[in-house]
């Protein structure tokens, strides 16, 4: 005996069942939040040796250096080297850059310098309205083997 559908006939449903798609976003969610704090756990870095070419500019940089204590020192195009305080900085670059925006800007830090300083330095130059920053490195020296036996 077969059973037979009188009358009413089923529809076939046309909706997604999402909760499967819900449940697997769930298991990911919790996996990305208990992994993602173990990705960036404290790592001692030490930074190299830059082995990169000198920029060649057809005009003359800003450079702009701190020295061990602190000090910012601003060289603006062919004028000698002065020490100048913050205000003085953001002032005197802010009218450089205004004159040439398109001017190289150059920071250079003695490396025995606190790395804030630097960087304080670096948001005074983007205060000044440096669009662009390079930082200077001194050159990577090659060490030559010695050989120490009988030639």
């Amino acid at each position: 005996m077969a059973l037979q559908h009188r009358g009413k006939r089923r529809r076939r449903m046309a909706e997604i069942n999402i909760v499967p798609y819900i449940d697997v976003m769930l298991v990911l969610l919790i996996i990305f939040m208990v992994t993602a704090p173990m990705l960036n756990l404290g790592a001692n870095i030490e930074l190299p040796q830059s082995a990169a070419k000198a920029l060649q500019d057809e005009k003359q940089p800003v450079l702009v250096s701190v020295d061990q204590q602190g000090n910012v020192f601003l060289t603006l195009g062919k004028s000698p080297r002065q020490q100048v305080d913050d205000q003085t900085l953001v002032k005197d670059i802010s009218a450089f850059v205004k004159q040439d925006p398109k001017v190289s800007v150059l920071l250079g830090g003695d490396k025995r310098v606190d790395y804030g300083r630097v960087n304080q330095v670096l948001g005074l130059l983007q205060e000044a309205g440096v669009a662009k920053v390079g930082l200077m490195s001194q050159p990577e020296t090659t060490v030559v083997p010695v050989s120490h036996g009988k030639h």
